[in-house]
């Protein structure tokens, strides 16, 4: 039997109610390259469900620990890989979702951390960024946080979910990014911009919004006649 017919591909019912479970490679396997099992049938959904073969898997200790050995490929693909195997599962957005905020601090100095659905706690700093995505057709934004940043590809990123973002709305200022106005947030030094402002809010009236360490300019300089 092949590492895949016992290992990953040949998980079932009595697999999911088993306690205790851990995912260990054969003592052979840690001497080489994982044995890659192809597709495997895991679906992570886009509000963070994991599904088995068409079944949610109920358990969240077995949801925490196949999140512990995700991985992604530089091409953006999705794996499970364990010492001894390896397969590609399929991610309709991202694979985690950010469903708490908790922060501390204000202005250059605050620190926003975040509380994934698999209980993986993450701040947002340099090597952690919010962005914030928009739709082509609807501009509708939808933000993420990077939790674990890539060695040689994309990282891992987690949807920060709607009432969290509405929290992180209501921490927002105003601020630059290069020559771009934008109202964000702080988080250890960092401007995270959550969207841009229009034009007449860049006055003083509305605020100076600092500058970061990571913006340019302040928006009058970057000007060229």
């Amino acid at each position: 039997m092949t590492a895949c017919g016992g290992g990953l591909r040949g998980l079932n019912d009595a697999t999911f109610r088993a306690p205790g479970l851990r995912i260990v490679g054969s003592a052979a396997g840690r001497r080489q390259s994982p044995v890659d099992c192809g597709d495997l049938p895991f679906l992570i959904r886009r509000d963070g469900t994991w599904l088995y073969r068409g079944s949610p898997i109920g358990r969240k200790e077995l949801v925490c620990l196949f999140a512990s050995v995700l991985k992604r490929a530089e091409d953006g693909s999705y794996w499970l890989e364990t010492p001894a195997e390896r397969g590609r599962i399929e991610v309709e957005d991202v694979p985690f979702v950010a469903v708490e905020l908790d922060w501390s601090g204000s202005g250059r100095e605050q620190r926003l951390s975040f509380r994934t659905n698999i209980d993986e706690v993450v701040t947002a700093d340099a090597e952690h960024p919010i962005r914030v995505a928009h739709d082509l057709l609807t501009c509708h934004p939808t933000p993420y946080l990077l939790v674990r940043p890539g060695t040689e590809g994309p990282g891992i990123e987690a949807r920060i979910g709607r009432a969290v973002y509405y929290e992180l709305a209501a921490l927002a200022e105003p601020g630059w990014i290069g020559c771009r106005r934008a109202l964000g947030v702080w988080s250890c030094r960092r401007f995270f911009p959550l969207g841009d402002l229009p034009p007449q809010y860049g006055t003083e009236e509305h605020g100076t919004g600092e500058r970061g360490e990571n913006e340019g300019r302040s928006g009058p300089a970057c000007h060229q006649d």
